[in-house]
């Protein structure tokens, strides 16, 4: 895939890709935000998927919201959360695929 940005484009794009990687740097982070690429899910439901504590997991999603990887949205007591973009959606789909065979 060709990408014909001028510099200033360029640049600007490198530093937004760069924020989503840095994001990624994290096995938990990965982990639950694979897991939220198949649908939108619960803190409680994240916290049996990844066999992390309620307090790690809040927090995680807490960071994850505030750096715009995830969106809460309240259903009933609940707030379910799911990835913000699509393309952070398809990105863990291509990291999937090559690194798990799936």
């Amino acid at each position: 895939m060709k990408c014909d940005l001028s510099l200033k484009k360029m640049e600007k794009y490198c530093a937004g890709v760069s924020l989503v990687l840095k994001a990624l740097a994290h096995p938990r982070r990965i982990m639950i935000l694979s897991h939220l690429s198949k649908g939108s899910k619960s803190v409680g439901d994240l916290v049996k998927l990844c066999r992390i504590s309620q307090p790690q997991m809040s927090h995680f999603l807490a960071r994850m919201a505030l750096e715009g990887l995830v969106r809460a949205e309240r259903n009933g007591q609940f707030r379910m959360y799911s990835i913000r973009d699509e393309r952070l959606k398809n990105l863990l789909m291509s990291i999937q695929k090559e690194y798990c065979g799936s």
